[in-house]
C-alpha cells in the first residue's frame, strides 16, 4: 500500500515512522527540479541515494539505511518512480516500506506544508 501526503503529514513527529528520502544528495540539499515550486526536503526525512540500495544483499541495504529490520519506512523521491523501485528493494531487506506516490513533486506544492 502506498502512502498519502495527508498520512505522511500527520506523521512528521512519529517517531515510528522512518522518512526516507531516495533522491541523490544535491537534490536533498536543494538543487532539485525547476518545476517544484520549493527546494529542500521533508522535515526529518533521511537521505540514502536509491543508488546505495541497488544490488545490495538485504543486510548491506540494512547497514547502509542505518534502521533495525522491521522498521516502518517511506520513501519518497521527485515524483514517485526512484521511490516505488526503493519501497521494493527496502521490503526485500525486512523493513515495513511504502512509496509516497506523490513525492517531492506533490509536496513542493502545497505551501502549507514544512519543507527543509
Amino acid at each position: 500500500m502506498d502512502v498519502m501526503r495527508d498520512e505522511l503529514a500527520r506523521r512528521l513527529d512519529d517517531s515510528t515512522l522512518a522518512i526516507i528520502d531516495v533522491r541523490s544528495p544535491s537534490e536533498f540539499a536543494g538543487a532539485g527540479a525547476a518545476c517544484c515550486a520549493r527546494q529542500g526536503h521533508i522535515p526529518g526525512a533521511l537521505n540514502v541515494d536509491v543508488r546505495e540500495l541497488l544490488g545490495r544483499s538485504p543486510a548491506e541495504v540494512r547497514h547502509v539505511v542505518g534502521l533495525p529490520e522491521g522498521a516502518e519506512v517511506v520513501a519518497y523521491c521527485h515524483s514517485g518512480s526512484r521511490s516505488a523501485l526503493a519501497a521494493d528493494v527496502l521490503r526485500t531487506a525486512g523493513y515495513d516500506a511504502r512509496n509516497y506516490v506523490g513525492s517531492w513533486h506533490e509536496w513542493a506544492r502545497d505551501a502549507t506544508l514544512p519543507v527543509e
